[in-house]
């Protein structure tokens, strides 16, 4: 196993290095790559279009933070790159995502052409369409298309891109699959879950809504980008970490996104995974077990150490928020906590801190 020992020393030591490279390296840089898409969105001229760029940014910052944090998996040379390529691709995946759900008179092939941008980032082979055929609003100044170009352009410097394209490319088919599935303007989930049972994996023994979940995250495709920034991938490491994300990893970030948007969900008459669970009881030790295959998934892993810590940090970002305030969330929370073990203390110390502090750290950037 690559990376540190998991002994308390060994996980201080990980802990306080991932924390040294993502704030004194990365974290500049991610408020740099904001500030830029910000003021690209600002050029926008639709002004619906331009509304939604500028609310997903806001809204999903989070989200954005997260997806920069897989660079610290990647060498210094390449870092910077894998930052530009995350937040490109993050950025993109929200506003595409947001834009589907409007109401629209074809919702399907909508939701369909839009989702095509997360194809189109992770290959240059693939031509750019007309993004918003079936959408009411047209104009974006190129926002879409620069948003691909530059997730494009910054994989190309990655000494080991080719190696990991087509497992990212298939993530991100699973992840336009899933949107496409789920915005069913019917409000039913039959296909949806005929979809993911068939893509559930062989004695796993996952419900179909916790693949679907899996399916749907980005944390799926992410570490791919950063092990691409190593010299001399092997496909088998590949292959590998493609394998413990999906299922496992992303079906647990999916899944705790939808507890702590549960309200939300409903008021707005979203669909909402979590609400499958027959009981909170069921749906907590469903996500244990889930969070307790997750953490195992990272150790088969180069890396492993480092990968169990953004597992941690993911979590415990999802488990400070406000909505992880409900009695449900509380329960749910300890089974997940309890899987995560010696990591679980220090991630959600960090992150109530930063969330306490929250305008601050994220030098939040006003429209001038």
């Amino acid at each position: 196993m690559a990376g540190y020992p998991r002994s308390r020393l060994g996980l201080a030591r990980a802990f306080s290095g991932a924390a040294a490279k993502y704030w004194l390296e990365i974290f500049p840089q991610v408020k740099r790559e904001l500030r830029h898409w910000h003021r690209q969105a600002l050029r926008i001229p639709d002004p619906g279009l331009r509304r939604q760029a500028l609310a997903t940014q806001h809204a999903e910052r989070g989200n954005l933070d997260g997806a920069a944090a897989f660079a610290v998996l990647a060498p210094r040379a390449h870092r910077a790159q894998v930052v530009r390529a995350s937040i490109a691709f993050q950025i993109a995946y929200e506003y595409v995502d947001s834009l589907a759900e409007e109401p629209n008179s074809d919702p399907l092939a909508n939701g369909e052409r839009l989702h095509l941008a997360l194809l189109a980032a992770l290959d240059p082979h693939i031509e750019q369409p007309d993004y918003y055929e079936f959408h009411a609003g047209k104009c974006d100044n190129g926002y879409i298309t620069y948003l691909v170009g530059t997730c494009r352009e910054a994989l190309a410097t990655l000494p080991s891109y080719d190696t990991v394209a087509d497992d990212a490319l298939r993530a991100a088919r699973r992840m336009a699959a899933y949107q496409s599935l789920n915005h069913d303007p019917r409000g039913e989930v039959m296909a949806l879950a005929r979809w993911a049972s068939d893509l559930t994996p062989t004695g796993t023994g996952l419900r179909w809504w916790e693949t679907a979940a899996g399916a749907a995250s980005s944390l799926t495709l992410l570490p791919l980008i950063a092990a691409a920034a190593q010299p001399a991938l092997d496909a088998s490491e590949a292959s590998a970490m493609d394998s413990a994300y999906f299922p496992w990893i992303g079906s647990l970030n999916q899944l705790l996104d939808s507890l702590i948007d549960q309200a939300a969900d409903r008021e707005a008459g979203h669909h909402s995974l979590v609400d499958h669970y027959v009981s909170i009881e069921e749906m907590a030790a469903r996500l244990g077990s889930i969070a307790t295959r997750a953490m195992q998934a990272t150790e088969s892993i180069s890396g492993s150490i480092q990968h169990a810590l953004i597992l941690a940090a993911m979590s415990s970002y999802y488990l400070s928020a406000p909505g992880a305030l409900t009695p449900s969330a509380r329960v749910v929370a300890r089974h997940v906590l309890d899987a995560m073990g010696a990591l679980a203390k220090p991630t959600m110390l960090i992150l109530r801190m930063r969330r306490e502090a929250g305008r601050l750290l994220t030098d939040p950037i006003v429209d001038s």
